[in-house]
């Protein structure tokens, strides 16, 4: 997901100036938002959980219904898109502390040479061995990204063909093979910015070697299992270790896809299905550090300009509000967002944790947006999400 315009300093301060004169508590601001955005047009349905850090406040909205008018509840897992690469980094951040890997290690000492080979062509040179795991996590490796770049034939991107395809199944080695014949690499390693699934296509690979195991099964032991994350599992890779209620519908457009089959072309970038339950004990978790170290979560915390006001780390995404629009005070939401308009971020200044989807790709801006502007209301509204 890439933001590369400043957010309209107007529409922020015309809601957040609304919002301020209303007589009403926060959470009853929260719902009026969250109802706002339920009743788009393009929006089907949606979930958000908000929680304090001290865990003395937890608020829970809830809107829309499925395609056979039964409505949604927090309950129905979701497509969690790319929050599923701080999962990810998280992983790759406990093998570093069990000595397993070093962030400054090339792919090609943990994967084989056949696989590393071709990846990356650039200027007729192959800089594939070049590559370290830290530019992976940090989409600094200069790799296309093998669901959304125009093939160089002209021929019809992965994206595409998995909205022709539904009833397709991907494979892992489909997007190396997919990659490599059809695709040119940006830069050379370290000399840019370029956001890419193809990234951590790798470093799941990088993973599943280390442990000899699948990416799926490394996941429910290393973090779902540990966190009791029961409803999370990899979309038609794995089942969730509960039984668990029927996935939210999902749209692009105004086509339903939640169930295609062909949306395995997302693994180990974002190929999750989870609740905002799930993703608020993943991300209390981390933050707290109950998954990696103080220093590891630091190191995931060294930031590369996205775009303006948004920066990116090792696996993990930061806005600054003061540098989005004119206006803002300053705070900071730290986590990941999604193509689905799927989020998990965590609030320093407010200690709040955030959690929840809109589950329409038209919405991955208007997410961010209803974000901010939330919190930016709630803060000027002097709101305490840690109670005395």
């Amino acid at each position: 997901m890439r933001y590369v315009q400043k957010l309209s300093s107007a529409v922020f301060l015309l809601l957040v100036g609304a919002s301020v004169g209303a007589q009403s508590t926060g959470e009853e601001q929260v719902r009026q938002a969250f109802r706002q955005m339920i009743d788009q047009e393009e929006v089907h349905n949606g979930v958000l959980q908000m929680q304090s850090a001290d865990s003395t406040l937890n608020w829970t909205f809830v809107g829309g219904a499925f395609q056979d008018g039964a409505p949604l509840s927090e309950r129905n897992p979701f497509h969690a898109a790319s929050v599923g690469k701080t999962v990810t980094a998280a992983v790759v951040m406990k093998l570093v502390e069990a000595g397993k890997l070093e962030l400054d290690d090339s792919i090609a000492e943990h994967l084989p040479p056949a696989m590393v080979s071709g990846l990356h062509l650039y200027a007729e040179e192959d800089y594939s061995q070049k590559i370290t795991i830290a530019q992976l996590l940090q989409h600094t490796s200069g790799l296309p990204d093998y669901i959304m770049d125009m093939p160089h034939d002209g021929s019809p991107n992965m994206m595409t063909l998995a909205l022709q395809n539904p009833h397709k199944s991907w494979e892992v080695a489909d997007f190396l093979t997919f990659t490599k014949e059809k695709l040119k690499a940006h830069f050379p390693p370290g000399q840019g910015y370029y956001y890419t699934d193809t990234d951590y296509v790798l470093l799941g690979l990088i993973i599943e070697a280390k442990y000899q195991k699948a990416l799926h099964q490394v996941y429910t032991e290393e973090l779902f299992k540990p966190l009791e994350m029961h409803h999370t599992a990899m979309f038609k890779r794995s089942q969730a270790i509960m039984p668990s209620e029927r996935m939210a519908e999902l749209y692009v457009e105004r086509d339903e896809i939640s169930t295609y089959e062909s949306l395995t072309i997302d693994w180990a970038g974002g190929g999750l299905v989870t609740t905002t339950e799930d993703l608020l004990k993943f991300g209390r978790a981390l933050f707290s550090g109950a998954i990696v170290s103080q220093a590891s979560l630091d190191r995931m915390q060294d930031w590369y300009p996205e775009s303006e006001g948004i920066y990116y780390g090792l696996g993990l995404r930061k806005f600054e509000f003061s540098e989005l629009a004119s206006g803002l005070p300053p705070l900071t939401i730290i986590g990941h967002s999604g193509a689905s308009a799927s989020f998990l971020f965590y609030c320093p200044e407010l200690q709040l944790y955030v959690a929840g989807t809109f589950n329409q790709t038209t919405q991955m801006r208007a997410a961010i947006e209803f974000l901010v502007t939330t919190l930016v209301t709630l803060k000027f509204n002097h709101y305490n999400f840690v109670k005395p």
